[in-house]
C-alpha cells in the first residue's frame, strides 16, 4: 500500500473507530489496514492509535497526523484533477446517501448518464430514510430534505419542491373533494410520521391562514409506505411533489386545495463535518441539481401549455 493509500486507511480508521469498518469501506481486507497503520507508525516513530474501554481512538500524535492526512488526501484529489484538466474523468469510489423514494425516482434512473461521463468512477448508493451518520458510514455526500437541525454540517441547498395535499381520484370520488382546509376534518389521511411530516399543517392563501390537524388511522415512517397507502385509496396525504412526481404527471394521484399553499421542502447536499467537498462529490451534486432544474423546467412548461396535473 502506497503512502497516500495508507494515509486514507488511517483517516478511515479514525473516522469510524474500527479497523473492520474502515476495511469494508475501502473494500480491502482488515489485515491490509492493520499493516498500513503499523507501517505508518514505524515510519513516523510514533504511536498513532490507542485502545481503551471506550474503543479505538487517535493519540495526540495521531490526531495531529489525522488532520494533515485528511487535508493531504483532499488536496491530492484536487491536484490530480487539475493536472489532467477540466475535462478529466473522475475516478475511484463515491459513496452517496439518500432517502429511498427520492433516490429511486430522482437519482438512480439517471446514474447511467453520470457514470457514462466518468467511466473510471464507481458508486456506492446507501439508501435509508433515516439520517445516517456520514462519518461512520463513510459517506462522501448525502441528499437530505426538510430543515437541517445540525448547524455544524457543511451543506448546500440544491433544490426546492412544493408540498401538496393529494389523493387518488377513487378516494376523492368516495370521500368528496375538499374545497377548504376546514373540510379536512371529515377526511381520512395517511400520516407521514417523520421529522418534516406529521399531522399538523398550516395552509396559507394570501393573508389568510388555516391550521389543520389531519386525522388518520395509518401512520407510516417511510415514503414508500405512504405512496402505497395512497395508491390503495386509504386516504389523502401531505407530500412533496418529488414523492409522487410520476403519478402527478400521469393523473394517478390528484392535488387538491391548490389555491392554498403549504410550506415548501428543501433539498440539501450535506458533507461530513470538517471535510471539504471533494471533486467527485461536487460533480455528482452539480449533476443532480441540473437534473432537478431540467425536470422542474419541463414541468413548468407543461403546466403553461395545460399538460399534466401538477
Amino acid at each position: 500500500m502506497d503512502r497516500l493509500a495508507a494515509m486514507e486507511a488511517f483517516v478511515r480508521v479514525v473516522d469510524t473507530g474500527s479497523f473492520s469498518v474502515a476495511a469494508r469501506q475501502l473494500r480491502i481486507g482488515q489485515p491490509a489496514v492493520s499493516r498500513a497503520i503499523a507501517q505508518l507508525e514505524a515510519r513516523l516513530g510514533a504511536r498513532l492509535l490507542s485502545r481503551s474501554t471506550h474503543g479505538l481512538a487517535a493519540t495526540e500524535a495521531g490526531q495531529n497526523f489525522y488532520e494533515h492526512a485528511k487535508r493531504s488526501i483532499e488536496e491530492a484529489d484536487e491536484a490530480d484533477l487539475a493536472a489532467r484538466g477540466a475535462a478529466a474523468a473522475l475516478s475511484g469510489r463515491l459513496r452517496v446517501s439518500a432517502a429511498v423514494t427520492f433516490a429511486r425516482l430522482h437519482v438512480i434512473p439517471f446514474l447511467g448518464e453520470f457514470l457514462a461521463a466518468h467511466p473510471a468512477l464507481d458508486m456506492d448508493v446507501v439508501l435509508d430514510d433515516r439520517n445516517v451518520d456520514l462519518i461512520d458510514a463513510g459517506i462522501d455526500v448525502a441528499l437530505r430534505m426538510a430543515e437541517l437541525t445540525d448547524s455544524a454540517l457543511t451543506a448546500r441547498k440544491i433544490g426546492q419542491a412544493r408540498r401538496l395535499l393529494l389523493g387518488t381520484p377513487a378516494y376523492f370520488e368516495r370521500a368528496g373533494e375538499p374545497k377548504l382546509p376546514a373540510e379536512l376534518n371529515s377526511h381520512e389521511a395517511v400520516i407521514y410520521d417523520v421529522r418534516g411530516g406529521g399531522s399538523d399543517w398550516t395552509f396559507v392563501r394570501g393573508a389568510a391562514q388555516a391550521a389543520v390537524h389531519l386525522k388518520g388511522r395509518i401512520h407510516v415512517t417511510a415514503a414508500e409506505g405512504v405512496r402505497e397507502a395512497v395508491f390503495a385509496d386509504l386516504g389523502l396525504a401531505v407530500a412533496s411533489e418529488w414523492m409522487f412526481a410520476p403519478e402527478l404527471s400521469s393523473g394517478r394521484v390528484k392535488p387538491v386545495l391548490q389555491d392554498w399553499c403549504l410550506p415548501s421542502i428543501d433539498l440539501w447536499a450535506v458533507f461530513p463535518t470538517g471535510r471539504q467537498a471533494g471533486a467527485k462529490a461536487r460533480s455528482f451534486i452539480d449533476f443532480i441539481e441540473s437534473r432537478l432544474s431540467r425536470a422542474k423546467g419541463s414541468e413548468d412548461e407543461g403546466a403553461a401549455n395545460g399538460i399534466g396535473n401538477t
